[in-house]
């Protein structure tokens, strides 16, 4: 029997591959994309005024669409941008998004059973009238709430907030990984149902859907053209058992007005249809070929996954940091440092490339702590990073690893009366020792942001550590600099560090290769 809410189409399990790359391509193009956060900001508004008119239910539908478009991505953006005027917004909407549920419920319901009262049924006729005086109280409740809808506020959060949206491009890595990471979630709730079978699994698998859904309607349009039919199928599936069970419960609450004989009878009537949908679902999502794997492989994997992890990172240091070109440079100095010592076959951290990845996360978020406008950064970004949920394929102990290195970019050096890092295994504490002098003196050689220093060079000879700068100017102040923040260094490797200016032009493929005097 078809729903009472829409029509619903059935579409066959989504190609991938040729298929997808194509209908990004087209889809990018798209006018229906292009509308983005602030357009449905500015929908909000015009489907406000339309209710303040009157409370019909499409107007009441169109209202709350509007309302959860900008809540779901404010959640999606949440993710790399911790700015509190996303949370402030979401709380602004939520009484009315509630409110305006409820009502919405109600009118499900009305129409759920004029689609299934039998002829001439006593007891559906009255619970009808049950529900409609439900309905009159609701719209009077739901007309204050819209009343003291502060509209001048909502119009400066859609300004500024668009501004901020806009940042993080559609179908980008970041909003890959955030994707995968609801499949996940989504996925883990579809197992609980299957084995469950309660209505409160089923329930909470209907909310991992339609998140895992809004995120790629609202980030990956190119996904969304391929796969949006079937999200939205088994969305509706899953919704159409959720207002039969609301059907359920409001029988069950009429009181006397349904005898016993007729209670069985609608509870046959109601478990056949919701039987049909539940078996509709399992057709779908289960077995090799279910939309669950076809979804699954169109989202990032293996090494896509683990640049995946480190693009939504930077995206969320970017967002804090106001000069994440600073941080990018020390990052890609880092890198020369850890590379160069790899490649001088040092033992320690530098034989495991994991640790690279931490080093580059570490090294992107490291000024995230400036956001908050006071002395003593490190030990603030130390505590943003740490907040973080961690990627996907990372461990809690990873997020700790990382948020220590970029805790001892400045300041005191690792001690075992830190929290953090007495709590690391040996091996964990020799890799922070190690990979926070790498950040430590990388970001000594841009202290004055200036990106003067272009790229370092590591020669390891039994004397010393030699590292070559390329665009580094000797002189007493950038000696000092640099003589006090190698130290970190040169305590894990437990040998000298120099510093020299890279020769330019030819002579920089031929190196200094004489002997020099350690001090």
């Amino acid at each position: 029997m078809a729903s009472p809410n829409s029509q619903r189409t059935h579409a066959a399990a989504s190609p991938h591959g040729k298929h997808l790359a194509e209908a990004r391509h087209k889809h990018l193009a798209d006018a229906r994309y292009k509308l983005g956060f602030g357009h449905w900001m500015r929908r909000v508004l015009a489907e406000h005024t339309k209710a303040g008119r009157e409370l019909h239910p499409e107007t009441v539908h169109d209202l709350r669409v509007a309302l959860r478009r900008c809540r779901s991505m404010a959640d999606g953006l949440m993710e790399v941008d911790s700015d509190p005027a996303w949370r402030e917004m979401k709380k602004s909407g939520r009484k009315l998004f509630r409110r305006l549920g409820e009502l919405r419920d109600t009118h499900v319901l009305i129409e759920w059973v004029q689609k299934l009262e039998p002829p001439g049924d006593t007891p559906a006729q009255l619970l009808l009238a049950s529900l409609r005086q439900r309905e009159w109280h609701l719209k009077q409740q739901t007309a204050g709430t819209l009343a003291r809808f502060d509209r001048v506020q909502w119009k400066t959060w859609g300004r500024y907030l668009n501004e901020r949206a806009v940042r993080v491009p559609l179908n980008g890595p970041v909003f890959q990984h955030i994707a995968l990471q609801r499949w996940q979630e989504a996925y883990e709730l579809h197992r609980r149902a299957l084995r469950n079978r309660s209505r409160t699994s089923w329930h909470r698998l209907r909310i991992g859907v339609k998140r895992f859904r809004y995120t790629v309607e609202n980030f990956l349009p190119g996904a969304h053209a391929v796969w949006g039919n079937d999200l939205k199928h088994m969305q509706d599936l899953l919704g159409e058992v959720h207002d039969l069970d609301m059907l359920w419960a409001a029988l069950s609450r009429s009181g006397k007005t349904f005898t016993a004989a007729e209670r069985v009878r609608w509870h046959e009537i109601i478990g056949k249809e919701r039987q049909t949908r539940l078996d509709a679902y399992r057709e779908k999502m289960t077995g090799p070929s279910s939309l669950w794997n076809v979804w699954r492989g169109g989202l990032p994997q293996n090494e896509a996954l683990e640049s995946s992890s480190l693009e939504k990172l930077s995206a969320w240091a970017s967002m804090m940091d106001p000069e994440f070109t600073h941080a990018q440079h020390v990052a890609r100095l880092a890198l020369d440092l850890f590379d160069g010592l790899a490649g001088s076959g040092l033992p320690g951290p530098y034989r495991d490339l994991r640790n690279r990845l931490l080093l580059h996360a570490a090294a992107l978020a490291h000024n995230v702590g400036h956001t908050a406008g006071r002395k003593g950064h490190h030990k603030e970004s130390y505590r943003l990073i740490n907040r973080m949920i961690p990627p996907i394929g990372w461990t809690a102990e990873d997020l700790e690893v990382v948020a220590l290195i970029a805790r001892y970019h400045r300041g005191a050096w690792p001690r075992a009366q830190h929290a953090g890092y007495a709590a690391l295994q040996p091996i964990r504490r020799e890799t922070v020792l190690h990979l926070g002098g790498i950040l430590r003196l990388a970001a000594a050689f841009d202290l004055a942001h200036t990106q003067a220093v272009r790229n370092l060079h590591v020669q390891n000879p039994p004397e010393a550590l030699l590292i070559w700068a390329q665009g580094y100017r000797q002189s007493a102040e950038n000696a000092r600099i640099l003589a006090a923040e190698r130290h970190l260094l040169e305590r894990a490797l437990r040998k000298p560090v120099l510093i020299r200016p890279r020769p330019e032009g030819p002579r920089q493929m031929h190196l200094e290769e004489s002997t020099f005097q350690v001090a």
